[in-house]
């Protein structure tokens, strides 16, 4: 009996479940969204602008694209319920494209399709193309280039030295861009490049011309000198400010090399009063294009840890040249950047770029000067102590 009672349970519960069932399907909505209207085109530079105007459904999610790329893949695009226009991008052609478009709910039902045809205009990766400039500089070449899309580019430059191909790849969005290639022999090159889309698009290779980068060098510092009463006081324990510049790199395994200056706020009044100048008479005219810094390595009882992003090193800084020591042209301001994350891990690349020195380029190659304004402006958060371990320049020495 209580088996045959169980069984009329299960089966009512069962209908039941049947019924709401049902019920809930009957309540799904099939009916697909009304068409977009007012459609028009706007051609652009590798594509198009589609403006329209939504169907009077109230439960429209997103518009969607579809079209044949100029690689011949099919691909969509979407635009949501709250925009009245969707942009086709990624073409490389100047014959007409068709474009299908659908209206589609929060049901997923799919609207019958509205189709509309434009003709792109010419790709921007031409554009480029056309506008990139190639000018020698020191130690390699400076490319500049104009994106007025400012959608991202790969631009590939091939470098023929000797019969021997290198190629390098600059990839950027900005709307103006300056990037130098350095490493190269101060002889004639020849160079030649294509750009790339991020779809794929991509223009022929184009020879843009021979070039010699010009000769450069590391600066020698032996004939520099510290402007003391410009300068802040670095000469604390075993730091002294001069240390700056004596060519030896402060190293994590042995105190046997612990050059460095270390600036303290009790020999300077009492406060580190950022920003923290060091005043150098190079006593020779020098042009420069990119510099190096190295920041303190050894820690006293560390036992082997190394000092590097530590709280009193220096982070951030602000590099001036001049030729009298009083009227000063800033060469840039710069950040060594601070890896560390919440937990205060560093990774291992960061540590490796610090030992190597970090490396900084100037926007272009300074004029002559001769003397230098290294102002500390910040660092990993110590309000008694700063320290750094070494500067070196290049570009054109004794001029």
């Amino acid at each position: 009996m209580k088996k045959h009672m169980n069984k009329i349970v299960f089966f009512s519960f069962f209908v039941l479940i049947t019924i709401i069932a049902c019920s809930e399907d009957d309540n799904i909505d099939t009916t697909a969204p009304g068409i977009l209207s007012n459609l028009s085109t706007t051609p652009i530079n590798g594509g198009g602008i589609i403006n329209y105007t939504l169907p009077s459904d109230n439960d429209i999610l997103y518009v969607k694209a579809v079209y044949t790329n100029s690689l011949g893949d099919e691909v969509f695009k979407v635009s949501s319920k709250y925009n009245t226009s969707i942009e086709i991008n990624g073409l490389n052609q100047a014959t007409p494209i068709k474009v299908k478009l659908y209206v589609i709910d929060e049901s997923e039902n799919v609207s019958k399709a509205t189709e509309v045809e434009f003709t792109p205009l010419k790709s921007f990766i031409f554009l480029v193309q056309e506008s990139i400039n190639i000018t020698p500089d020191l130690g390699g070449v400076k490319i500049t280039w104009e994106n007025i899309a400012s959608k991202t580019v790969f631009v590939y430059v091939h470098v023929i030295d000797d019969g021997e191909e290198i190629i390098r790849i600059l990839s950027s969005s900005s709307p103006q861009e300056n990037i130098f290639i350095r490493g190269l022999a101060a002889k004639e090159l020849t160079f030649s490049t294509k750009v790339e889309d991020f779809d794929g698009n991509i223009t022929e290779l184009e020879e843009k011309g021979k070039f010699t980068p010009l000769f450069e060098e590391k600066i020698d510092k032996s004939t520099w000198t510290l402007i003391a009463n410009q300068s802040i006081n670095g000469n604390a324990y075993e730091g002294r400010t001069v240390n700056f510049w004596d060519d030896v790199v402060d190293t994590v395994d042995t105190d046997a090399d612990n050059s460095y200056f270390i600036i303290t706020r009790d020999n300077n009044g009492g406060s580190l009063n950022f920003p923290l100048d060091i005043v150098i008479d190079l006593n020779k005219n020098v042009k420069i294009q990119r510099f190096k810094v190295w920041q303190r390595a050894f820690w006293y009882n560390g036992g082997g840890v190394t000092y590097h992003y530590q709280e009193e090193n220096l982070k951030t800084f602000d590099l001036y040249a001049s030729n009298d020591a009083q009227t000063w042209n800033l060469l840039g301001q710069f950040d060594i950047g601070d890896p560390r994350d919440a937990a205060g891990n560093i990774p291992t690349e960061a540590f490796q770029e610090a030992i190597e020195g970090h490396e900084f380029s100037l926007p272009n190659t300074s004029e002559q000067f001769r003397y230098l304004k290294f102002s500390i402006t910040s660092n990993y958060g110590s309000t008694q102590i700063t320290v750094g371990s070494e500067i070196t320049l290049y570009g054109l020495d004794n001029l």
